[in-house]
């Protein structure tokens, strides 16, 4: 029903390969006991190198958006176009071949494998993938370690880190395979201020080098660190504003570390 949905919008027709997201007319319906109409008509696109925060109230629609924009559910009825492909095309297979492939996925909850080093959580995404890897898993999953700031802990067991070790692991995962975007659902939800500064930072660092990311939060100092915030609200978009101030996460962590003196 969604593909068929999908495919009335004929989406090859439609030049938006410039876009990592765009959806169309997005709706979502629930057969409960009542119809829970969760999204109602979502418009939204977003670019590369975006940085981009959905806000909303528990209800209001981003948590089903999420799992329609990674490909974790099918929408009722509208438009999906994912780094230019219609989504409502692909099979079971194909869905799990483009979520492996373009998205990188951070959880509140990290969901890493515990008594599992660093490097093999880190390099779990790439025994998945179908197609050959240009350099070996090791030395990938290596490279996005480091790149996050874990050189030193790659052999590290899960109940070694700390929850923000953990979260910037996740985050190495989310990038072992070079995504299109990556999807944070409260990523700071688990953490305490300095590590949820940290972890910010890390993302703005992440997007400067040209990453983009979506970020789901329900804090709106969180959703400062990003570059525009959607807010959601009964399965619309209510708002989509570019931020004029961004909070710039490793300022505020250079002063949130002197005033308690670490």
């Amino acid at each position: 029903m969604a593909a068929e949905a999908e495919a009335s919008f004929n989406l090859e027709g439609i030049n938006d390969m410039a876009e990592v997201i765009k959806t169309i007319e997005l709706k979502k319906t629930y057969q409960l006991a009542e119809p829970v109409h969760a999204l109602r008509g979502i418009n939204l696109s977003i670019q590369p190198g975006e940085f981009v925060s959905i806000m909303g109230a528990s209800g209001s629609g981003k948590s089903t958006f999420m799992n329609i924009v990674g490909c974790l559910d099918k929408p009722t009825s509208g438009g999906y176009l994912l780094d230019g492909v219609p989504v409502g095309k692909l099979s079971r297979n194909e869905l799990a071949d483009i979520r492996n492939e373009k998205i990188g996925f951070v959880f509140q909850g990290f969901n890493l494998l515990s008594r599992t080093s660093a490097l093999e959580n880190t390099e779990l995404p790439l025994v998945y993938q179908r197609t050959k890897a240009k350099i070996s898993p090791k030395k990938k999953a290596a490279q996005c370690l480091e790149r996050v700031g874990l050189s030193d802990r790659m052999d590290h067991q899960t109940q070694q880190l700390s929850g923000g070790q953990q979260q910037r692991v996740a985050v190495a995962r989310a990038l072992v395979n070079d995504p299109a975007l990556i999807l944070a659902d409260e990523p700071t939800g688990n953490l305490d201020s300095k590590t949820s500064l940290d972890l910010m930072g890390l993302f703005q660092e992440l997007n400067d080098q040209g990453i983009t990311i979506i970020l789901v939060t329900h804090e709106p100092d969180i959703a400062m660190f990003s570059k525009r915030c959607v807010e959601m609200k009964d399965g619309l978009v209510v708002r989509d504003t570019e931020i004029a101030e961004r909070s710039n996460a490793r300022k505020q962590l250079e002063e949130f570390s002197g005033v308690i003196g670490i």
